[in-house]
């Protein structure tokens, strides 16, 4: 393959993104090429395929944060043609060509066997979200958050929140999810959710200390819904921030940290250790249920995908997105 179909989007230009052939020559160095099977849509390639957000360090940039895919060509003593992969993070997509081409030159250490239990498809139906929700679990399991207790979920319609709902329901928290579209109630109990509730309940501006309901949480959303989910954590208990669709600007109280000893956990799966990489997506093998991962992936072609990024935005999207490349 001298040339390959790609989603590029050439310039800071909103209207630039396009579908076109392009070149070995204009890959990115690296010492593994990809023949890529599979990505998938996040609010992060939303940000950089409408240009809403300046994601993208360097034009032309193909995005995608996420890939999975078959080894081609090889110069790592660690991967040999044939060999299934994925990859997530490490600036892909952003500073290094991604995930939505038919081909994909990528440096090795980025890469993650697939995992035994797994097909290319079902990675990509994890991908970056599920990777991020799996180290939040992680996150508050290692803070010892009380199981007798409720657990809040933001965002729970979204990729992330979707599967937290449905890693934490699967280990045996009772999961309240919240969201802004309650017409997905349905949806959210069929991942596990015990109880739905409306996210203005949480955006609303709160006292420094609220009722304590939550033992943990995991936030997708950030801004004013974070800043009142951290009056309502019970006394010890922890918050795993993972998102800012809401907002990047966090106003509160340090009430909650002093008073109650809550903890607010941050979660970055860009540049997770590699260790800890491999081990979140282990547990996503043997843990995420295969019949609530299916039920909440949407299989889509490439040619729809700009559409797609302006809907993500504007919080229309369920669940995950996978993008696919290879017929």
């Amino acid at each position: 393959m001298q040339t390959f179909r790609a989603l590029v989007v050439e310039s800071s230009d909103p209207q630039s993104a396009r579908i076109r052939q392009a070149s070995l020559d204009e890959l990115p160095p690296g010492d593994v090429l990809v023949r890529v099977a599979y990505s998938s849509l996040n609010y992060k390639d939303g940000l950089a395929i409408t240009g809403a957000g300046k994601v993208i360090r360097s034009f032309p940039m193909v995005p995608g944060i996420d890939l999975a895919g078959v080894v081609l060509e090889s110069a790592s003593a660690h991967f040999k043609p044939g060999d299934a992969v994925l990859l997530t993070g490490y600036g892909i997509g952003e500073r290094h060509w991604g995930g939505m081409a038919e081909l994909a030159r990528v440096r090795s250490e980025w890469l993650v066997p697939l995992p035994e239990g797994l097909t290319l498809k079902e990675a990509m139906g994890i991908g970056t979200a599920g990777f991020t929700a799996m180290l939040a679990v992680m996150a508050l399991e290692a803070h010892g958050v009380d199981k007798t207790r409720e657990v809040l979920v933001t965002g729970a319609a979204g990729g992330v929140g979707s599967l937290a709902v449905a890693l934490l329901a699967r280990l045996g928290y009772r999961v309240v999810a919240s969201t802004g579209r309650l017409s997905e109630e349905g949806y959210l109990r069929s991942l596990g959710a015990a109880e739905v509730i409306e996210r203005s309940l949480l955006s609303a501006p709160a006292r420094p200390l609220e009722s304590e309901r939550f033992a943990g949480a995991v936030d997708t959303v950030g801004g004013a819904v974070l800043a009142g989910v951290l009056p309502r954590v019970a006394y010890g208990g922890s918050v795993a921030a993972c998102g800012n669709a809401g907002g990047p600007r966090l106003e509160t109280t340090v009430f909650p940290f002093i008073l109650r000893g809550v903890n607010l956990l941050g979660v970055d799966s860009v540049m997770c250790p590699r260790e800890q990489r491999l081990l979140a997506w282990q547990r996503l093998a043997q843990e995420l249920p295969k019949p609530l991962l299916e039920a909440m992936v949407r299989t889509v072609e490439l040619e729809e995908v700009p559409a797609l990024a302006q809907a993500i935005l504007q919080g229309q999207v369920r669940g995950r997105v996978v993008v696919r490349l290879a017929a």
